[in-house]
């Protein structure tokens, strides 16, 4: 099992965007891929035409004591989606103290799955620092790091690298993060230099291309679909495409280096 974090230090970078759809690339390949929602938000299930009135996710699953698999759905795009779920303000606090109580508790669950070594699991999340981010570090193989091209998200990157150093990098199974800069927009002189300060900074890491923005994408979410799905000959969808090539490369490499056998 593949465990992808996608997280990102500040909201509003297209993060549950780019989670869904590389999702979907990864599974039109012929692997088996959980796109993962643990973003309060519950966005992420918008993509792969879940109901909207559905109420199941993970954290009811939790804290009922319930199976995931009870919460799981068969999206679009051959995506299996576990929602976050719906929770009243009260069971929300009652499910992140679960989570702050309990750090190992996402990457026991996922074991409790029985996936085979090659599925793939994408985890949402949402931006900044919070328990859920926490939860995704500790069972991470990846972390995708999503930023734009602008001062703000320059800013950022120091945060969340300190919390990948403390919560992901310290384990043996841990392979390293990437970066993906998202809604690029080539008109912009401001974006072409800050595009180009992050791909000095970031040498070695970022994915080689960039997420142009692209009214299609917006069209899709309004759509209960992915970009992929709703207009595969998008300038975005073939972005997204040879992000998915790029991170599944990234996930094989992975997979081949030798570990360390107590």
């Amino acid at each position: 099992m593949k465990v992808v974090a996608v997280v990102s230090a500040k909201g509003g970078v297209g993060k549950t965007t780019l989670a869904a759809n590389l999702a979907s690339v990864l599974a039109s390949k012929g692997q088996r891929v959980i796109a993962l929602d643990l973003d309060p938000q519950n966005a992420l299930r918008l993509h792969f035409g879940v109901p909207l009135d559905s109420i199941d996710g993970l954290s009811r699953a939790t804290l009922s004591g319930n199976p995931w698999q009870t919460a799981m759905y068969d999206g679009i795009d051959g995506v299996t989606v576990l929602p976050y779920g719906a929770l009243l303000e009260e069971d929300r606090r009652r499910f992140e103290a679960h989570l702050d109580m309990h750090p190992q508790w996402l990457a026991q669950s996922l074991q409790n799955l029985r996936l085979d070594p090659s599925d793939i699991v994408i985890v949402d999340t949402p931006p900044g620092s919070s328990t859920y981010v926490r939860s995704a570090l500790t069972a991470a193989t990846f972390v995708l790091n999503v930023v734009l091209a602008d001062a703000a998200s320059y800013a950022a990157i120091p945060q969340m690298e300190r919390l990948i150093e403390t919560y992901a990098a310290p384990r043996a199974d841990f392979g390293g993060v990437g970066y993906v800069v998202n809604q690029i927009d080539q008109s912009r002189q401001l974006t072409k230099d800050v595009l180009k300060v992050l791909r000095q900074m970031l040498a070695g890491k970022v994915f080689p291309g960039v997420i142009h923005l692209d009214e299609g994408v917006s069209e899709a979410l309004a759509c209960d679909t992915t970009t992929i799905h709703y207009d595969p000959l998008s300038q975005a969808a073939a972005d997204f495409r040879a992000c998915g090539e790029w991170l599944m490369a990234a996930l094989d490499a992975i997979a081949a280096q030798p570990r360390n056998v107590a």
